[in-house]
């Protein structure tokens, strides 16, 4: 449960350590804190790494008094990537180019914005992909939704050498502006999928909607059907729990995938910004940590 006095941080409340977090809306289930913990006692860093919930209309002003109490980095979840890429004085060439960030930080007195999403996921995909002799090059990818978390993928997914990428996104405006920025990519409708003539089967498909915090799906179980085949990989960019949509996957054969592997690797990336760590991280070792909380 999200309550003011569990999920807020101030940083003047642990001297002689770097304070960071994690915001967004919910917050209570973020793994961020033990996976940031974990790097820091890999690399014997003197930090504290917390959960701040913000309102939906509070993600400016908490950010804001963080960094103004000392705070020195933030990750940013659902739904405040877009307001966090707005928020930033500086901003990388991933940020600029996802147009969303999942990063703050604090250098030289201006708060820089970075988006470690697609790395991250990027990262993961190949571990999976691998592991059952696929790779991510040449593969037919669908996302499912068009907010902060896809944004920050697009661009990685199509540097891998995905040139089959469809964005399918229930306001089919959001997928259109999408595919305005990125023009390869293919705008769908949510109801395109369920009313193809063909079966359309995807290698992969990717759902990120923020649909799995809940109980549902973006996709109804007959709709998933059509869209994949047996090799194919349902991942959720949620994690922590078995979806709806990644229930519905494993019942019908397929394998599901939570969002895990791609949290944990696109901290390290912040991590790495961050603490420029004099040791190599353990990514395993952080999604062990992370899951043994499930």
């Amino acid at each position: 449960m999200n309550t003011p006095t569990v999920d807020q941080v101030n940083p003047q409340d642990y001297p002689g350590k770097d304070v960071y977090t994690v915001i967004g809306h919910p917050i209570a289930h973020s793994r961020s804190p033990i996976i940031h913990m974990t790097f820091a006692k890999q690399a014997n860093e003197p930090i504290y790494y917390g959960r701040i919930f913000a309102e939906l209309d509070e993600f400016k002003k908490k950010a804001t008094e963080f960094f103004a109490r000392g705070g020195k980095g933030m990750n940013i979840t659902v739904p405040f990537k877009l307001e966090a890429y707005e928020l930033g004085q500086k901003k990388t060439p991933r940020a600029e180019l996802a147009k969303a960030a999942n990063v703050l930080w604090m250098q030289d007195g201006e708060l820089w914005c970075d988006n470690t999403d697609g790395i991250g996921l990027i990262l993961d995909l190949k571990r999976l992909l691998k592991e059952q002799g696929q790779v991510l090059s040449g593969a037919k990818v669908l996302i499912l939704g068009a907010g902060g978390a896809a944004q920050g993928v697009v661009a990685p997914l199509m540097d891998e050498g995905v040139t089959d990428l469809s964005l399918a996104n229930r306001t089919f405006s959001k997928a259109e502006q999408m595919a305005q920025q990125f023009p390869s990519l293919k705008p769908l409708r949510m109801e395109d999928l369920a009313a193809f003539s063909e079966p359309q089967k995807f290698d992969l498909i990717i759902n990120a909607t923020a649909t799995g915090l809940g109980d549902s799906s973006p996709i109804a179980k007959d709709v998933l059907a059509k869209l994949m085949h047996s090799k194919s990989v349902a991942y959720d960019m949620v994690y922590g729990k078995d979806t709806r949509f990644m229930k519905d996957a494993a019942e019908l054969g397929i394998r599901a995938v939570d969002g895990l592997g791609m949290l944990v690797e696109q901290a390290a990336d912040a991590f790495i910004t961050w603490r420029k760590p004099q040791v190599s991280l353990d990514i395993n070792a952080a999604i062990v940590a992370a899951r043994a909380t499930y």
